[in-house]
């Protein structure tokens, strides 16, 4: 039986390639890359320094920043990235967000709790989207704040998160160095 192909839903829902955030309209192209904004494409040099970091540098620093104390509340990790959903809406006016973070799990829950009680209160005031994404963003948080992460190794995420990290360190090193 064929299936059918939804690849060419890339060409009209591109994600970005520095925030990985699928967007509708607008954005911008930058070779095989595509940003949601002009914020996102600046930071695509970052991605440039990520890829030509050796591997086992990238690895030792991965490693090393996973197991160390979170950089939200200093208590021990392991560190993950997590998300918390927010939506607000007004009357004719729905606005809605997602914000990953690398935390522990209780920093994380404690953000998934706060976009949960946000979007509770002020999610639902706004028609059609209100309506239809203040559940989506708390069924979101509670899924979060549910699930648990595999321990064992980093997610891709946060790879490419501590990536982008440590490629920034190298760039203002060598910033510093040319003053």
């Amino acid at each position: 039986m064929n299936t059918p192909d939804f690849a060419f839903m890339g060409e009209f829902m591109p994600t970005c390639s520095y925030c990985n955030e699928t967007y509708w309209f607008g954005g911008i192209k930058d070779g095989d890359r595509h940003f949601c904004n002009d914020d996102c494409h600046a930071h695509g040099q970052l991605l440039d320094i990520a890829e030509q970091l050796p591997a086992d540098a990238v690895a030792n620093y991965i490693h090393s920043m996973r197991d160390g104390d979170c950089p939200v509340c200093g208590g021990p990790g392991p560190i993950e990235v997590y998300t918390s959903y927010r939506v607000w809406s007004a009357v004719l006016l729905t606005s809605w967000s997602n914000k990953p973070r690398i935390s522990c799990k209780k920093c994380a829950t404690k953000a998934q709790l706060g976009g949960l009680a946000f979007s509770t209160v002020l999610g639902w005031w706004g028609f059609p989207w209100g309506l239809v994404m203040t559940p989506v963003q708390i069924i979101r948080n509670i899924g979060g704040m549910l699930s648990s992460k595999d321990t064992r190794a980093p997610s891709p995420q946060l790879v490419k998160f501590l990536k982008i990290n440590l490629a920034a360190n190298v760039l203002n090193q060598q910033q510093q160095q040319q003053r």
